[in-house]
């Protein structure tokens, strides 16, 4: 199992951190250690004090592509959730400034939680999804699906040009404006359309 994300693919998100708008999705791997045990909080790691949380929306692999068409791409996964891409933000800018990979910003112990999945067929249109992220109580990320700057069903095309894709493989379609630093004793919920997929408390 492989956690393949995608970075800059909401527009706002782009123009909160100065990036430059890329002109091919952004694709970057979590290793699987990186999966946050279900019910278990997140400690704050001794290597960073800005961790950055980044809701997005999950989809689960169902079974094995590679170079797969974006018009049968929907027949790669059957389901969909909602996750934190955690980000140690102060180490990911001295690495991107000496032009070195993120890994450790991104990739450490419990950087990736994973909320409840959702059959696909619950909504109606995966391209127009709401979700949000909610920091004590208040809402502080929100998003919808249809300001992706690739689709779903493109994202899964792509990245299978380079990645072999496999059954319970999990891709992260990327974070809406809105990310923040974290702190100890802040609880964190995300909903998906209405619903509450995960709900985690800062160590």
């Amino acid at each position: 199992m492989k956690i393949i994300c995608i970075g800059r693919n909401y527009a706002d998100h782009i123009k909160e951190l100065a990036n430059e708008r890329p002109s091919d999705p952004v694709v970057f791997i979590k290793p699987d250690s990186a999966v946050l045990p279900k019910e278990q909080d997140f400690y704050i790691p001794e290597f960073s004090n800005d961790v950055h949380y980044e809701v997005e929306v999950l989809l689960k692999i169902k079974k094995v592509g590679k170079h797969i068409e974006e018009r049968f791409a929907h027949k790669y996964y059957d389901e969909v959730g909602l996750g934190i891409d955690f980000t140690a933000r102060d180490l990911q800018s001295k690495l991107k400034e000496k032009g070195l990979p993120w890994e450790k910003a991104k990739g450490f112990d419990g950087a990736a939680v994973i909320g409840r999945w959702l059959p696909k067929s619950d909504f109606k249109d995966l391209n127009n999804l709401n979700f949000s992220l909610f920091k004590n109580g208040s809402e502080v990320q929100k998003g919808n699906t249809s300001l992706m700057l690739w689709k779903i069903d493109e994202l899964i095309s792509y990245v299978s040009r380079f990645f072999m894709l496999k059954k319970g493989d999990v891709i992260f379609t990327g974070t809406p404006a809105g990310v923040g630093k974290i702190s100890v004793n802040d609880y964190l919920s995300g909903v998906l359309e209405g619903k509450e997929l995960f709900s985690l408390k800062i160590k």
